[in-house]
């Protein structure tokens, strides 16, 4: 299982929420297998978000779609995120 974790801040959390959870269907076809989202407990536009995929490989191919950058950037996604992955050790 590999975690594939995205750091970034948003103009509007409810507006980037909507289009987060309309993307959950190609999330899906992408491999994801779970996801979940966070927020800091003092600025609620500074979101990290999880992805579990059975492999690195799919895990990179999600990372690099197409789809998720379109997504990331009409949903007032700011600036560059900070991606990284891990697997359970």
């Amino acid at each position: 299982m590999v975690t594939m974790f995205i750091r970034h801040r948003v103009a509007d959390y409810t507006a980037w929420r909507k289009v987060y959870d309309g993307f959950a269907p190609i999330q899906k076809r992408l491999g994801v297998i779970a996801q979940a989202v966070y927020q800091t407990v003092d600025d609620p536009h500074d979101i990290t978000v999880t992805h579990e995929f059975a492999t690195a490989q799919a895990a990179q191919a999600f990372a690099h779609s197409p789809e998720l950058h379109q997504a990331m950037a009409s949903s007032g996604v700011e600036g560059e995120p900070t991606v990284w992955f891990t697997q359970r050790s």
